[in-house]
């Protein structure tokens, strides 16, 4: 089974309790969570509304920014690290995704060091409270004031050397689906994805380039996913649409359009697997 999911950042002027009823509407039964919206009610409160829809909670976004370049200190960042882990767990999220922070100044060494320092401390707690840690590498075009990790390979050979079960990768297709080495740098890896993120892109990822709704741009979405789900990927694709394309077509029509595509993957995937001849063609195309 293929198992989608909606970010809130998609539904971003949406309160809790209409995204919940659209996402149901248009047969979604599993949200990403945003820490900035959960502010506008109680956690208690986005609980009890979750519950009542029947509503899963892919994951909870974010914490980070352990290089202090967005002004707090290590200790103030590694402390709302552990408030949102606490978090994660009350909402029944199994996923808190993880930004590194900018170099902000720091030597790339030091910057990792940091990282580092702070999962050290991280990942036990989040083992404990059987919540995962995806961290979420960046394209160097995109990373903004974000990430300082902006190199696929790096990212994951960073998590391997970890090595810890608490720490993955969150995949982001938009920032990394345009490389055509992707399947094949994550062929024998694909244990250290935690969740992936969708969103589609004219053109190579930039600050300035909208998150677009699959189908909307020319990544290879459809060979990526069903590529991912090959190699045994089995995690939440989360929906992550993001721009002024998203708000001229309107949340429903967004929502309809990626529950089509969602139905539209899992129909391929139910599909008899294809001769060694088809594959070989079908590979070129990946």
């Amino acid at each position: 089974m293929l198992h989608t999911s909606i970010s809130e950042l998609t539904t971003l002027r949406w309160d809790l309790a209409t995204e919940v009823e659209g996402l149901a509407r248009h047969g979604f039964r599993s949200m990403s969570i945003w820490r900035t919206k959960l502010s506008d009610l109680s956690i208690d409160e986005a609980r009890e509304t979750l519950e009542r829809a029947g509503m899963r909670v892919s994951s909870l976004q974010w914490a980070g920014g352990f290089t202090g370049g967005d002004g707090r200190t290590f200790r103030e960042s590694l402390d709302d690290a552990l408030e949102a882990i606490d978090t994660a767990a009350e909402l029944g999220a199994n996923i808190l995704t993880l930004h590194s922070g900018c170099r902000g100044g720091h030597t790339l060494k030091h910057a990792r060091r940091l990282l580092t320092d702070a999962c050290d401390v991280l990942a036990p707690v989040a083992l404990g409270r059987g919540i995962t840690l995806a961290f979420k590498p960046m394209h160097p075009a995109a990373a903004g004031g974000c990430g300082f990790m902006t190199c696929l390979p790096g990212a994951l050979e960073w998590v391997e050397q970890f090595d810890h079960p608490a720490l993955r990768i969150a995949l982001d297709l938009w920032h990394f689906g345009h490389d055509p080495r992707l399947l094949s740098l994550l062929t024998g890896r694909i244990p250290l994805l935690a969740v992936v993120q969708v969103a589609d892109s004219l053109g190579l990822p930039s600050n300035d380039r909208e998150r677009l709704p699959p189908g909307q741009g020319n990544l290879p979405l459809d060979a990526l996913i069903c590529g991912l789900v090959a190699r045994g990927y089995a995690g939440d694709f989360e929906f992550e649409a993001v721009g002024e394309t998203v708000e001229s077509l309107g949340y429903d029509h967004v929502l309809r359009q990626a529950r089509l595509t969602a139905d539209a993957w899992t129909r391929r995937l139910r599909m008899p697997a294809p001769e060694p001849a088809e594959l070989a063609v079908g590979s070129l195309l990946q």
